[in-house]
């Protein structure tokens, strides 16, 4: 998957942020990005779309396509 160079990591955190949701798509963008160079700025607004997913705030498409282990 090509990821524009101009696609910022802070882009994609605050369209998931904004949303409440962070698709498959932006996921895998931010894998490719976060293997290359960013600035702290980006870090910093990845550190803070991590923070919102695991207080609930954003619901990760990939963690509810998988099966559920309650039965």
């Amino acid at each position: 998957m090509k990821v524009k160079s101009v696609q910022l990591i802070r882009e994609l955190a605050k369209q998931a942020l904004t949303t409440g949701y962070l698709t498959i798509e932006a996921e895998e963008k931010l894998r490719i990005l976060l293997r290359g160079k960013y600035e702290m700025e980006d870090f910093e607004a990845f550190i803070k779309l991590q923070q919102a997913a695991m207080l609930g705030l954003v619901r990760q498409e990939s963690r509810e396509l998988l099966p559920s282990s309650e039965s």
